[in-house]
């Protein structure tokens, strides 16, 4: 080991032998002479078998985003932001970890997902599952009771990533709650209403909003015979049925978590009802149903529920499905998840939902877990799944090979003969003072077809060109990129120009 230690060290000495004579420029005869003396000694160290070969990759389920994914979602987080504070809603920020205890128990059996992070002999913390638990912690420790915000930011879950369908491990979560003591369903419908205008200004496609009350899935256990123990594990199984077939949810039911199957098939008789308004009103003249008090009053809210989503305009993308349960443990009430639909392939057949892109729901009791009082504040919110939406988006803008741009940059300051940095140098700068997004080319005699090229390849739609005539005569030549029209236009009156060429809103893609 010494005598390594050793040869490495002369190694290092010969090598920097070797620098110094090309940095004096030394003969060539002398450089090759002392670089065979370092391969000499090189060669004793033989090959490096310690060394593992570095494998440049992102982690599983994470990926990098490019400058064109990033403009994408750009665009689309502008659009989901828009509606948030169009409804007068506030933005918090929280720590991206947790005390580990703060995220314990609340997501069920999707608990196992959580991330630990290594104890560092203080804390024992875990990376965030969503942004819903670290708000109710946020509303405790800071004992509000009344308030409406949004959250846009990354969470992780210990997921199997399914990267083309918009599945991973850190991704973005689109949260808008509103927390407060308000009549009933005012706010749940806003909720939802908010989830429509979203979903339907990014123009993805057909989509269904299904709805459900956990207080009604509460009462169909309890009336079909499911033990209260099982209450919530037999939830995450009826929550499957948007995935796989009731035969497959049944001998989960019955095979691993021990359900009787006569209890089993009386679920299967409620679960794969859905409707509008009439299946709540059939609901509750249902014999059985309508003695349970919780899913009595769950039926009564999801009436009300329809009332104010008709007037909203948007009952019609509104379905009542008692399929959905949403498996997480602190959901109190409505519940709702917003599915994409595929086109039906013939005429009379149902559309199919080709995955959730919104979900949502009431839950009174998670702020309380965390007062040291017990006081309740009851919360109503939904989340935008938007790394689906992105998914989406951009296989969308492959197959129709559109170009999408990644700067916002408006013009580019040019130059038609050379000798004429210092005076673009000084427009540019006028340009920004004056809040114009502007480029020029790092080089100090550049081609005017180089310069032409690079706005068509960036997409920049105007060109403001000096020449010495230019200069002489006090004004710019603007040029627009698409059409090839030139003008002249006076130098006082350039900002207001370019303005006004340039104030088209941007599309979405």
């Amino acid at each position: 080991m010494a005598e390594r230690a050793a040869v490495e060290e002369l190694v290092r000495l010969q090598g920097e032998r070797v620098r110094v004579l090309k940095q004096q420029k030394a003969s060539a005869e002398q450089i090759e002479e002392e670089v065979a003396k370092l391969l000499k000694l090189k060669a004793q160290l033989g090959p490096d078998e310690g060394k593992q070969k570095f494998v440049l990759k992102t982690p599983k389920g994470t990926r990098d985003y490019s400058p064109r994914q990033m403009a994408v979602r750009e665009k689309v987080f502008d659009v989901i932001i828009s509606c948030f504070k169009r409804h007068g809603a506030e933005v918090i920020d929280t720590p991206v970890f947790e005390l580990k205890e703060t995220l314990t128990g609340k997501y069920g059996e999707d608990s196992k997902l959580i991330y630990d992070l290594k104890d560092q002999g203080g804390e024992l913390l875990s990376l965030r599952y969503d942004l819903t638990v670290p708000f109710a912690r946020y509303l405790a420790m800071n004992k509000l009771t009344n308030i409406k915000r949004y959250h846009i930011a990354k969470v992780y879950r210990r997921d199997n990533p399914a990267m083309t369908r918009g599945r991973y491990r850190e991704f973005y979560q689109c949260d808008f709650d509103i927390a407060g003591q308000f009549d009933p369903m005012i706010p749940d419908a806003e909720c939802l209403k908010i989830m429509c205008e979203i979903l339907s200004s990014l123009q993805i496609g057909d989509f269904l909003v299904k709805v459900n009350d956990r207080r009604i899935l509460d009462g169909m256990f309890a009336i079909c015979g499911v033990p209260d123990s099982k209450f919530r594990t037999i939830c995450s199984s009826v929550d499957k049925l948007d995935k796989v077939s009731w035969e497959e949810v049944k001998n989960e039911m019955v095979g691993e978590k021990g359900l009787a199957p006569e209890v089993a098939d009386r679920i299967g008789d409620y679960v794969q009802q859905h409707g509008g308004v009439s299946l709540v009103e059939e609901l509750l003249q249902d014999p059985e149903l309508s003695q349970n008090k919780q899913a009595l009053e769950g039926l009564g809210d999801l009436k009300l529920l329809f009332e104010y989503l008709t007037l909203f305009g948007i009952a019609d993308k509104i379905s009542f499905d008692l399929s959905l349960a949403r498996g997480l443990d602190y959901y109190t009430g409505v519940i709702y998840e917003a599915v994409l639909l595929q086109t039906p392939v013939r005429a009379g057949e149902e559309p199919l939902g080709v995955g959730s892109v919104a979900a949502g729901g009431r839950y009174d009791g998670l702020v309380g877990m965390f007062d040291p009082k017990g006081r309740k504040v009851p919360c109503v919110g939904l989340s935008i799944g938007v790394e689906r939406i992105f998914s989406i988006v951009e296989q969308r803008l492959e197959a129709l090979e559109e170009k999408v741009r990644t700067t916002e940059t408006q013009v580019l300051v040019a130059s038609a003969q050379k000798k004429l940095l210092e005076e673009r140098l000084k427009l540019v700068s006028e340009l920004w003072d004056a809040g114009i997004k502007a480029e020029l080319l790092y080089k100090k005699n550049p081609k005017l077809l180089n310069q032409l090229q690079y706005c068509e390849e960036a997409g920049i739609p105007l060109v403001a060109i000096i020449g010495e005539q230019e200069l002489k005569d006090g004004v710019i030549k603007l040029r627009s990129v698409a059409s090839r029209e030139e003008v002249d236009v006076r130098r006082e009156d350039l900002v207001e120009e370019i303005k006004r060429r340039t104030s088209q809103p941007l599309c979405i893609c």
